[in-house]
């Protein structure tokens, strides 16, 4: 099946304080079947300046859980998208600095 993968990633600062929150979209995927609480292998999350980005850094896997699946029947062609576990970055210790 083809999926759209989302996430909902909350930027915080050291204090915990909410600076901003933003869907990442992870892109789409031909895969098998997949139901809530499914698990995905994909690259970590991480911050360039206030900017998620992938952190492509070696050993930088990460797992997630499927939160949701959302199939939109208003749209054509019909797009479903999978949202995986929110996670929250924190400015300071998720940036991944600059990579060529």
């Amino acid at each position: 099946m083809h999926y759209q993968f989302c996430q909902q990633v909350k930027i915080v600062d050291m204090d915990d304080e909410i600076i901003s929150e933003v869907l990442f979209e992870h892109g789409e995927f031909e895969t098998a079947a997949l139901s809530i609480g499914s698990s995905v292998l994909i690259h970590q999350l991480g911050l360039r300046e206030f900017s998620v980005v992938y952190d492509r850094r070696e050993g930088k896997i990460a797992r997630y859980q499927v939160a949701d699946i959302e199939i939109d029947l208003i749209t054509q062609p019909v797009v479903t998208r999978v949202y995986l576990e929110p996670v929250k970055l924190i400015v300071g210790q998720h940036d991944i600095g600059e990579m060529a």
